[in-house]
């Protein structure tokens, strides 16, 4: 009986390293997808005239299961279903700048979610 109490010890110690391995490697994966996913995004936006980004794009929102490529079609794969991307772009004004005269900047903020929880966000600022 002690013997098979000190063999299940052992075998848990032996396999633990492995699960927690397992849940390390999904995580970094899930993490590599998502700035991957959030690059696609900002540089779909990049490439947007930088006079129509604020309105194209200015509170753009791809909810849970529904990511869409650049073509515009719903990623379908299992590995999507529990993200969701956002992207917030602004005009930004430089100090030595006036509010009444166009701005020469947009500030493009792109997020990727897993489940509510922030895997990756790239900000970048475009000029006109």
């Amino acid at each position: 009986m002690l013997a098979l109490v000190v063999f299940t010890i052992a075998v848990a110690g032996l396999l633990l390293p492995f699960a927690s391995s397992a849940a390390v490697q999904q995580q970094g994966y899930n993490q590599t997808l998502a700035a991957k996913l959030a690059a696609d995004l900002m540089e779909q936006i990049i490439a947007t005239d930088f006079s129509s980004i604020v309105s194209s794009y200015g509170s753009y929102t791809e909810s849970k299961g529904h990511i869409k490529s650049a073509a515009g079609i719903d990623l379908t794969d299992s590995m999507y279903a529990s993200l969701s991307r956002t992207a917030s772009c602004v005009y930004v004004y430089m100090p030595q700048q006036s509010s009444y005269g166009s701005p020469n900047f947009i500030k493009i903020t792109v997020s990727v979610y897993q489940d509510g929880t922030k895997l990756a966000e790239i900000v970048r600022l475009k000029s006109k």
